[in-house]
């Protein structure tokens, strides 16, 4: 099994400038996080906030540089810092953000939204542009008719699908999704996360899903990472996280969490009739 993406040791350090009245002082965001995902497969990043996943985030889309460490995308080394980012390597990598009502260029319109990234990272003519994003609307479960509407003439979850299709049209290997369904109602959550495991299989796609849901990532991972302050404090297959955590933060994480099957509701409604 081929590795899509690997890290090893990675460390990300912001450093913020002292004042009058204050030490100038380093953060230290992420502290030698590791972790491979292989062709195919995702891995979920889990963890509250500040916990250092969106900065992990950033740096596997390659936004930002690691302080130190190695990044291996599709077996080869990426250093942003030294050496630039490539139309190549841009094209393996493509993110998915949260907020679909942001995403998008209100004053564009989704066919120009669509051809965009091929616009800016290939030399694909109009014609052929125009053609491909007609067909990745459909695979997104949208229709040729939506191509020439502006963003705010659709539902967020429509919006989102539009975001995925965007995302794919420069034929990625990576997708890192940043909480993608978060802001979307739960039937609507439901529609994009099988969506989004059907273009997983035709596509061969390899996918890094951040969540603080713990039910959402049950549901798409095959892997998962549990972060807490700047560090990776469990890793393992999907179900060995999920039935036996090891690391105390994990078990706290998950008897945080609700649980909305019968047996949970009736232990809930006890516990609080026995108060």
């Amino acid at each position: 099994m081929t590795h899509v993406l690997e890290a090893r040791s990675l460390v990300r350090d912001y450093h913020i400038p002292g004042s009058l009245f204050r030490k100038a002082r380093t953060v230290h965001a992420l502290k030698g996080v590791s972790f491979a995902v292989d062709e195919g497969k995702t891995l979920a990043i889990v963890g509250e906030s500040g916990c250092g996943k969106s900065t992990l985030g950033r740096i596997i889309t390659l936004i930002d540089p690691a302080t130190a460490g190695e990044l291996l995308i599709d077996g080869r080394k990426v250093d942003i810092a030294r050496e630039g980012l490539t139309s190549e390597m841009r094209r393996k990598v493509q993110i998915v953000f949260q907020n679909p009502y942001g995403s998008l260029n209100p004053r564009q319109k989704i066919g120009d939204i669509l051809a965009e990234p091929l616009v800016i990272n290939t030399k694909v003519p109009a014609g052929e542009r125009r053609d491909r994003a007609m067909t990745m609307l459909k695979k997104v479960g949208l229709e040729e008719k939506h191509y020439n509407r502006y963003p705010h003439m659709f539902s967020g979850g429509q919006r989102q699908r539009i975001a995925i299709a965007r995302a794919l049209m420069l034929n990625p290997k990576l997708l890192v999704l940043d909480e993608p369904v978060s802001a979307l109602d739960l039937s609507v959550q439901a529609q994009v996360l099988n969506l989004l495991a059907d273009l997983q299989d035709e596509f061969k796609l390899t996918y890094v899903f951040i969540s603080h849901d713990l039910s959402v990532v049950r549901y798409i991972a095959d892997d998962v990472m549990v972060m807490y302050y700047g560090e990776a404090v469990e890793y393992g297959s999907r179900d060995e996280v999920f039935s036996n955590p090891q690391h105390s933060y994990t078990k706290t994480l998950f008897a945080a969490t609700p649980r909305a099957d019968v047996a949970s509701i009736k232990a809930r409604l006890a516990r609080k009739n026995a108060a």
